[in-house]
């Protein structure tokens, strides 16, 4: 019976560990992960989303990177610290041409808080040119 009670403290107070490190670094949130474009032109040229998070947690929080999983969608981020309480803008570009038809393109993007790594979406159809 005390081995039960030790372990149950012992898992406590680990769990009370991680939540007090959650806490101390930085906390990635954005407004939104995924953007419809709906219908775009194949020969309107490229069409850009700026996708807005905000660093929720106590520490400053840096973009590590940012790809897109193929070399239509172009995303840019910002290279400084974002300090607790300030916002950033990771901006992703699409080139429709050449790509008529409906599309969903993610993007990966990694940041030293918490989650470590979020996805962001960028979708639509791409109307032929004529």
């Amino acid at each position: 019976m005390k081995r039960i009670g030790l372990a149950i403290i012992i898992a406590m107070l680990g769990s009370l560990c991680l939540m007090a490190a959650d806490k101390s670094q930085g906390k990635i949130k954005f407004s939104e992960t995924v953007h419809d474009f709906g219908n775009i032109r194949e020969d309107g040229g490229p069409v850009t989303y700026e996708f807005t998070f905000t660093n929720e947690g106590k520490q400053p929080l840096t973009i590590t990177s940012a790809r897109a999983e193929c070399g239509c969608t172009r995303p840019e981020y910002p290279r400084e610290e974002i300090a607790p309480g300030e916002s950033g803008v990771i901006k992703v570009t699409y080139n429709p041409l050449g790509r008529p038809g409906g599309f969903t393109k993610v993007v990966t993007v990694r940041c030293s808080g918490n989650p470590g790594k979020v996805s962001l979406k960028i979708r639509g159809t791409v109307i032929p040119a004529k």
